[in-house]
């Protein structure tokens, strides 16, 4: 269970991204997977499709926008790594096509619509 202000407002995020997904026929395999690189939000599937999906809540005027800066560099790299391990901790799925996303989400009070960022392939 999520405990400071942040992990809360995280989970919000994730639980939104989530049930627009859901809604859109995506099913869920794991949340908040981690390993040794990292963790990755989101592992999502459609038949015959893998969706991979970073989340990042943000309030309006954040340092970094809406969160599209903290997707770059080092923080790329670990999501590549990560995937790699959930592709090895499941291997059923490795010849899946999958599809890398961002998500990001203005915090509450904000009504601006989720932002959706195509990270690779």
């Amino acid at each position: 269970m999520p405990r400071s202000p942040a992990q809360r407002q995280g989970a919000w995020a994730e639980q939104r991204v989530l049930r627009l997904l859901r809604l859109r026929g995506w099913r869920l395999l794991d949340r908040n997977w981690r390993c040794p690189w990292g963790e990755l939000d989101l592992v999502l599937h459609k038949p015959g499709r893998l969706l991979l999906v970073e989340v990042k809540g943000r309030r309006r005027g954040s340092r970094d926008g809406w969160g599209a800066a903290a997707l770059r560099g080092p923080k790329r790299r670990c999501l590549e790594r990560a995937w790699a391990c959930w592709l090895a901790a499941h291997p059923c799925w490795e010849r899946t096509p999958v599809e890398q996303v961002a998500a990001l989400v203005p915090l509450p009070p904000s009504t601006v619509p989720v932002r959706w960022f195509r990270l690779g392939n």
